[in-house]
């Protein structure tokens, strides 16, 4: 292992450019996997990362041990704890990074099977959790628009839990301009407006479409749906986080699926 102790290592700057800045991190075309959860996630549904970097603690780490060893990894970067909790962005770091390509996906020509669709979300929590969802409920395509978050941000990659890496997301979407060339049904999502989502058909090829946290959709792309749905909600409150919401969206869908 090649050792780092000083914060002014050349590598150590390169790798603290790209924990701290989205910029940095888009030029290089880079992500930081921080955690043993998501390396090993992208060790089972990738391969071996293209740099490990650990603390002297994960080093130290039976977990961490048996990872590198299964994926036949003998070679890391090896950081004092504290240089390596410069880059971690949780109050806990594992002790354990992986420096890996960011996927660059380029919008299709043609979008086919079910999707679920991002407009300008901007809350990294909220990405990641309906990344989650999506990949739990089956969905293999999300596809994001040009100003929402970064879906390769540590943050959003934290909340995901992996779910990265067994999804295709595709960002800088001109979400118009896929509705023109997708097959399937497009159902936008609103609040108090449209067929409860319980009484809507998502048996079929279906694009979900949720809006940012405040805004919404906004509305031409709303006019491009072919249904409108919302999520009854008899309680005291007037809207449901955009997270939970695309969860009972995407659950439904799955629910109608296993009633055929």
């Amino acid at each position: 292992m090649k050792i780092i102790t000083s914060s002014d290592n050349p590598r150590f700057r390169a790798l603290l450019k790209l924990a701290q800045s989205s910029r940095e991190r888009r030029s290089a075309g880079l992500s930081l996997l921080d955690g043993i959860h998501l390396v090993a996630a992208y060790a089972e549904h990738v391969g071996a990362p293209a740099e490990i970097v650990l603390s002297r603690s994960g080093a130290g780490s039976a977990e961490v041990r048996v990872l590198l060893a299964a994926q036949g990894i003998d070679d890391a970067l090896l950081l004092s704890d504290a240089l390596f909790r410069q880059l971690s962005s949780v109050a806990t770091p594992t002790g354990i990074m992986a420096v890996v390509p960011t996927p660059r996906v380029a919008a299709p020509d043609r979008l086919t099977g079910s999707s679920v669709w991002l407009e300008d979300i901007q809350d990294p929590g909220n990405v990641g959790s309906i990344l989650r969802s999506a990949a739990a409920a089956g969905i293999d395509t999300v596809c994001l628009s040009r100003h929402a978050v970064h879906a390769w941000s540590p943050r959003v990659l934290r909340a995901g839990m992996g779910a990265h890496f067994a999804l295709r997301i595709i960002e800088g979407v001109d979400l118009q301009a896929l509705a023109g060339v997708y097959s399937g049904v497009i159902v936008a999502t609103a609040v108090n407006h449209g067929v409860p989502v319980f009484s809507a058909d998502l048996t079929g090829d279906v694009a979900l479409l949720f809006g940012n946290e405040g805004a919404g959709l906004s509305p031409d792309l709303a006019a491009l749906a072919r249904q409108t749905v919302h999520i009854p909600m008899p309680g005291r409150v007037e809207s449901l986080n955009v997270g939970a919401a695309a969860a009972v969206c995407l659950f439904e869908r799955v629910r109608q699926l296993r009633a055929q």
